[in-house]
């Protein structure tokens, strides 16, 4: 049984036939979702659609993009809303300096606003990035340095080196459907060797079909061929693989229920 550690079920694609996605989901073989948020306008469905669907879990978070029309999202806000028992995660929050959606000094300070929150609750921390390692490294050392917190890379697509520093630092690392691509091959020989233990799979859904769905909107069933083209990578067993990204994914967020 296969996980996805990071969908956004209450998007658009997915929302308005969300119960055939689900079950197109549970038909692959997904036995798992974690519905992430990106807004705070978003928490109060996401956890309603947590509350009624026993395998969908729970995130609140702001993305980067968003940094800018969340000023009062502060940590005592997240710390409050994560106390849900169907809220396991805090995010997704990051760095995003490819669109600069919102400002970087507000983006930074949303990001530290959020690993404060994962370190007070202990939940895992959701984390973004993209072009943005620099500084989103500084800040998890920063951070790391100041009490420890759980967290996952999501959606990598950043260097070698930078897999290197979030592993150092105790982090997962999660592997979307961007691996399939033909030409994500330095994401590929990443993906194929960060250790068994600290490995996610996610679809990232709406967004990121992997092959054979390219151009399709993305659903959580499509994390079984994610799945299924990291076990050829890795030289694994399509069943080895799911049996260690799900075990993975409860280790992580120990919140969980199987």
């Amino acid at each position: 049984m296969f996980v996805d550690s990071h969908c956004h079920l209450n998007y658009g694609g997915l929302v308005e036939d969300q119960a055939a996605v689900l079950a197109r989901a549970r038909g692959a073989g997904v036995s798992t979702m974690l519905n992430i948020s990106t807004r705070e306008r978003e928490w109060g469905e996401i956890i309603a659609t947590a509350e009624r669907e026993p395998d969908v879990w729970a995130s609140v978070g702001i993305h980067p993009h968003e940094a800018d029309e969340h000023p009062d999202v502060d940590t005592a806000r997240l710390v409050a809303m994560a106390a849900h028992p169907r809220v396991i995660a805090i995010g997704e929050t990051g760095l995003d300096y490819y669109y600069d959606h919102s400002d970087r000094d507000r983006q930074r300070a949303s990001f530290r606003a959020h690993i404060a929150a994962a370190r007070e609750t202990g939940l895992p921390l959701i984390v973004h990035t993209r072009d943005a390692e620099e500084d989103t490294a500084s800040i998890l050392r920063d951070e790391m340095g100041r009490g420890a917190y759980p967290g996952v890379i999501h959606c990598f697509t950043a260097s070698d080196d930078f897999a290197r520093i979030a592993l150092d630092l105790g982090l997962y690392i999660s592997i979307s459907g961007i691996a399939t691509f033909k030409n994500a091959k330095e994401l590929q020989a990443t993906a194929a060797t960060i250790p068994a233990d600290r490995l996610l799979i996610e679809t990232d859904a709406p967004f990121l079909a992997p092959v054979p769905h390219r151009g399709k909107t993305c659903e959580p069933a499509f994390v079984a061929d994610t799945a299924r083209f990291l076990a050829d990578l890795r030289g694994v067993s399509i069943e080895d693989l799911a049996i260690e990204t799900s075990d993975n994914f409860f280790n992580l967020f120990s919140k969980a229920r199987r």
